[in-house]
């Protein structure tokens, strides 16, 4: 039997990124692991979940508990949410090697582990072509993007540490 997964999806992969890109300006400065882990969400929702948040963190919690709903989605379900974060990079890396490809970000910055978008017209164009996201994918996208886009990547209250998705006892 064969089973489709979004996850291993290279199409899928770009339009997912697309999308969290289309929430930033030109020049904007976006680092690739913040980017991957913002996919990881994207892909299983009711992870959200499991992030860790501090106590003043109150009104995130609210927010994702109103509008993500933790779901028993069958296709959601992972136990080992690092070993499938693995696994998903090269479809992300693959992804944002061709949305760089297009023109839309800056190809010399994913050699430093970050995007930059070059071309916000091109990237509203494709965008615009794709279909209406559900609301749950524009929650995440909008909880992504505004409140785990102001954390600290690094660190012990950074995102990576939160997750758990990268080793970050070694960050400075």
């Amino acid at each position: 039997m064969i089973v489709y997964n979004q996850a291993f999806d290279l199409y899928h992969t770009i339009f997912r990124l697309l999308h969290f890109l289309n929430k930033f300006e030109n020049e904007t400065v976006i680092e690739i692991e913040r980017l991957r882990i913002w996919d990881f969400y994207f892909l299983f929702p009711s992870k959200i979940h499991e992030i860790k948040l501090k106590r003043e963190e109150s009104d995130i919690r609210k927010i994702r508990k109103e509008f993500i709903r933790d779901s028993a989605n069958p296709y959601e379900q992972i136990s080992e949410n690092r070993k499938i974060f693995e696994k998903i990079r090269p479809y992300q890396l693959a992804a944002l090697n061709c949305i760089a490809s297009y023109g839309i970000i800056d190809k010399s910055f994913l050699n430093q582990q970050r995007v930059s978008i070059i071309n916000k017209d091109i990237l509203i164009e494709f965008v615009n072509n794709f279909n209406e996201l559900t609301a749950k994918e524009r929650n995440v996208i909008a909880i992504m993007t505004s409140h785990f886009n102001q954390i600290s990547l690094f660190g012990t209250d950074g995102l990576k540490s939160r997750t758990n998705l990268i080793e970050s006892k070694y960050d400075a």
